[in-house]
């Protein structure tokens, strides 16, 4: 005969009874939330899917997952102590340690009571991360490359990436157009927040690149947000697409106290929007005086050039009045000995000729009273 058969329910009850029986006190584990409803009313509760994944000693990859409860009043509590202390909301993706009582319900399955979370092990897991983040950039020298790439001081051709609708970047905007400068901004619009965040700014980044002659600059710029919201921006594949990116990149992102992965392989990184507006325009403002200095300086040199040149040329002009009336003198003299020497010349004649006129008028007299004589 076949061996007697049980209800469904008798058997799930039993599953019940031993795991109430043998796992009775409540357990710290640590997972990673895939999924997460949180309470849409008062009274809601907070709805988790939790997982974890660790490689077996064959090294093959296991992926468990169990769904856990966090019940509406132990979730006010619980939620706001672990925003306070850490500076995040819960949210797919973070990995936490909770403390948690096993709950088998014939109908629903296995699940897990929430009964307390451990903001440390968030903060520090969080920080792990960052410095293995950290640690790969430098290994592939993603924390220098882009501050060895040259800024003009006359930054004017900009391509941005941040959401079209963020007031980070209608302030980023206003404070440009204020400004006595002429600014070509070209927006990439990404997305600046939440999960989709780093591929949407990546891509960005890929929309650039083929028309990055047409700039001198990238600008990743938002608003302000949850410490939560930062966390995009401490991805390693866009940290290291900013680190290598062959123009300079110029972050504000919109946190006054936090700094992110990407904030130390940008060229440049400052707080805020409207900071990275105004570093622009003190630069135009720094070019704009060193070019009236050397305005100034050129004008006052051209000046100088123009009172030598003129001096030089008065001289020069005195020398060549001497010159003239040097040679005016001599050839005013050399007339006058002309002169001299032309009214001088026809009196000598004449007395030679009156010398011989009177010798000829003596050789007659004598010739006549020689005839005279004669006869």
């Amino acid at each position: 005969m076949p061996p007697a058969a049980l209800p469904l329910s008798e058997l799930l009850a039993r599953v019940r009874q031993t795991l109430s029986e043998r796992f009775a006190d409540s357990y710290w584990v640590v997972a990673e939330i895939s999924d997460l409803t949180l309470p849409r009313t008062v009274g809601a509760h907070c709805y988790l899917t939790l997982t974890d994944q660790h490689t077996t000693a064959r090294g093959a990859t296991l992926k468990a997952q169990a769904r856990a409860t966090i019940w509406s009043q132990r979730y006010q509590q619980l939620a706001t102590a672990f925003e306070q202390q850490t500076g995040l909301t819960l949210r797919p993706g973070l990995k936490i340690m909770l403390r948690v009582q096993i709950k088998f319900h014939e109908q629903y399955g296995l699940s897990l009571d929430v009964l307390a979370l451990d903001p440390t092990y968030t903060v520090g897991d969080l920080a792990r991360q960052r410095l293995e983040t950290l640690r790969r950039l430098a290994a592939d020298d993603l924390l220098e490359r882009q501050r060895r790439l040259a800024l003009p001081l006359g930054v004017q051709r900009v391509a941005v990436i941040s959401s079209a609708t963020a007031a980070g970047w209608q302030d980023f905007v206003q404070q440009l157009q204020e400004a006595p400068y002429d600014f070509a901004l070209t927006l990439f619009p990404a997305t600046m927040q939440g999960e989709g965040a780093p591929a949407s700014i990546r891509a960005a980044l890929d929309a650039i690149r083929p028309r990055r002659a047409q700039f001198e600059a990238v600008v990743i710029i938002r608003g302000g947000g949850s410490k939560a919201d930062l966390l995009a921006f401490d991805d390693f594949g866009l940290a290291a697409a900013v680190g290598a990116f062959p123009l300079p990149v110029l972050t504000g992102i919109g946190h006054e106290r936090d700094e992110a992965v990407i904030d130390l392989t940008a060229h440049l990184a400052l707080k805020t929007p409207t900071a990275v507006a105004a570093y622009l325009i003190e630069r135009l403002a720094r070019l704009e005086a060193a070019l009236e200095g050397y305005g100034g300086r050129i004008r006052e040199m051209a000046q100088q050039q123009v009172q030598a040149a003129a001096a030089q040329l008065r001289r020069r002009l005195r020398l060549a009045q001497r010159a003239v009336q040097s040679q005016l003198q001599d050839h005013r003299e050399a007339l006058h000995e002309r002169i001299r020497a032309a009214a001088t010349a026809p009196r000598a004649q004449l007395r030679q000729q009156e010398q011989l006129l009177g010798r000829r008028r003596h050789q007659l007299h004598r010739a006549a009273r020689h005839a005279l004589r004669q006869h």
